[in-house]
């Protein structure tokens, strides 16, 4: 991609923003995982389409607990091992997590596989 190229994406995606309560503004278009890190022989490829992303101006990465059993959120850990600041990550609880000690052990266990102290949003998977 040149830089031309990448200019028109970028002003692309600043066309559309999501303000959140706290004055936090994201692009509305991100990247989805799902059915990503699943198969070892996709790993790499799948590291490169997310970094792809990043580089052309999506900051939004959205997984799951649920996604692989864990394994989205470990091949985003590494596909953002040194650009978490770039990123704005969003995972995702099993309902029968959601609540008490179980929705701690949870998060914990995202952040871990996800290699990173904080989540931007920590939502509710389904209703």
């Amino acid at each position: 991609m040149n830089a031309t190229e990448k200019t028109l994406i970028l002003a692309a995606l600043k066309q559309k923003t999501v303000t959140f309560p706290d004055q936090t503004h994201v692009r509305a278009l991100g990247q989805g995982t799902w059915r990503m890190g699943e198969e070892s022989e996709k790993h790499e490829a799948e590291i490169e389409a997310l970094r792809v992303g990043l580089d052309s101006g999506m900051e939004l990465i959205d997984t799951a607990e649920m996604y692989g059993e864990g394994a989205s959120e470990e091949l985003i850990r590494d596909a953002i091992a040194d650009r978490r600041e770039e990123v704005f990550l969003v995972s995702k609880v099993y309902p029968h997590h959601a609540g008490g000690e179980a929705l701690k052990k949870a998060c914990s266990k995202s952040l871990e596989r996800l290699g990173t102290d904080y989540l931007d949003l920590y939502l509710l998977h389904w209703r």
